[in-house]
């Protein structure tokens, strides 16, 4: 396509990319929960650290073309020349440096950002378990014996504490402004642990396709005061919808878009029940049955977590 055949194509290019990029709200690079500034912070460092070869290489890819272009005859000709000590310790020195820093970097972040570890707080964690269904989350609060669908509620400056599976095929558990993800799998249980560090409401997805409700598997996170999150839990438990049994199994067939449900109680347990039900199907599973694995089958969950954050 020529510049001079569509010359107002061209001009208004660049105004149609602006309309695009407007769309993104850089929510991984704004977070507002501590282990999203956490991991902000590492991507930053490492982009830091890449330019710190980037830059110098593409303004010196451009001084050298100048430079030694065929035109300047004060450019030093020196057809001989084989080795310098000064170019081979920033060539070699230089890379090794950010290699170095990297390396400490990412071993203290990995043990740092683990899922897993508890978050370092005096308040106590709220709990939630989660379960991925087709194509919708549900949430069960196991110490305030109440669930809800599609959406979550808890205190902001107060670690939340997920425990995550699937009653259908693996998924990803994704806040992005709060934190990482990580999957959620059939007859396994990972871990998650975020805090937002103020009020708001947030959304949370999947991070993994499962299907062809995928687009509409998203759910409200929303961050509150204690006082807010008390009024909501007494709000759930008024409401008429029990999960039982016979609840549950309507709710875990496949439906799109799901409008959010709360429900008063849940059937107690409900959460290992689902987990224990694909007991013996699949690799992870047969380990448990030889004896490698405890009743929980805690090993098989950390290291599938280590897996997805890899």
């Amino acid at each position: 396509m020529s510049k001079k055949r569509y010359p107002r194509l061209f001009g208004i290019l660049p105004f149609f990319g602006m309309l695009f990029l407007s769309g993104c709200d850089w929510t991984l690079l704004n977070p507002k929960g501590q282990v999203g500034i956490d991991e902000r912070n590492l991507i930053l460092l490492a982009f830091g650290l890449m330019l710190t070869v980037v830059i110098p290489v593409i303004v010196m890819a451009f001084w050298f073309a100048w430079r030694y272009r065929a035109s300047n005859r004060n450019a030093t000709y020196t057809p001989e020349w084989a080795h310098s000590t000064k170019i081979e310790a920033v060539v070699w020195g230089v890379p090794l440096i950010i290699i170095a820093i990297l390396g400490y970097v990412t071993y203290v972040s990995t043990h740092h950002l683990d899922p897993y570890r508890p978050l370092d707080s005096e308040v106590k964690p709220v709990r939630i378990q989660v379960v991925a269904l087709d194509w919708k989350w549900l949430f069960i609060y196991p110490e305030q014996g109440i669930a809800t669908v599609n959406k979550i509620v808890f205190p902001a400056h107060t670690p939340v504490s997920f425990e995550i599976t699937s009653d259908a095929v693996m998924n990803s558990f994704f806040i992005p402004a709060l934190g990482g993800q990580i999957y959620a799998m059939a007859g396994m249980q990972t871990k998650l642990h975020l805090i937002a560090n103020e009020q708001g409401d947030y959304q949370g997805i999947s991070a993994n396709y499962s299907g062809a409700g995928f687009t509409g598997m998203t759910f409200q996170a929303q961050a509150t005061t204690q006082e807010g999150f008390d009024a909501w839990v007494s709000e759930v438990r008024n409401s008429p919808k029990k999960l039982d049994s016979a609840e549950y199994a309507a709710l875990a067939k496949p439906s799109e878009k799901n409008p959010v449900t709360l429900y008063s109680s849940a059937t107690p347990e409900l959460f290992q029940t689902i987990i224990d039900k694909y007991e013996g199907m699949g690799a992870g599973h047969g380990a448990r049955e030889k004896g490698v694995l405890g009743k929980e089958g805690k090993e098989v969950s950390e290291n599938s977590a280590a897996g997805a954050e890899e």
